[in-house]
């Protein structure tokens, strides 16, 4: 009889939490970890945006790469709907460069679009000298 309390008391705490998650978007890193040092100082960044949530506005997508208090856009691949990509200065004198990446978006509420923001967890990328 336990047993069966015990069930019926954390099933539904299961389920709420494996909708909830199932719906969060998911932000895949493609940037390297290393790159080499360029003449210009830009590097490319990389991230893929997945989601199976129907109600965000995927037209409202507004992402980018974050170093430090700084936000560089990005922009949607050409041939890769849900790739994007930004060009990000590094100076010189960093070896290391912390960066995220940012979503901004709205979705659809109860008949009115709302604004949500998904942060990915932080990243480093090495500029290793030729």
């Amino acid at each position: 009889m336990k047993r069966v309390l015990f069930v019926m008391k954390w099933v539904p705490v299961v389920v709420a939490v494996g909708f909830l998650t199932a719906c969060a978007p998911t932000l895949t890193n493609l940037t390297p970890n290393t790159q080499l040092r360029n003449a210009n100082g830009v590097y490319p960044f990389e991230v893929m945006w997945s989601s199976h949530d129907a109600t965000i506005r995927t037209n409202s997508m507004q992402p980018f790469v974050v170093v430090g208090f700084e936000q560089y856009p990005m922009r949607q691949s050409p041939k890769l709907p849900k790739r994007w990509e930004a060009a990000v200065p590094i100076s010189t004198t960093n070896q290391f460069l912390n960066y995220r990446y940012k979503f901004d978006y709205l979705y659809n509420a109860l008949g009115q679009q709302r604004g949500n923001s998904r942060m990915s967890p932080p990243y480093q990328l090495e500029v290793i000298d030729k």
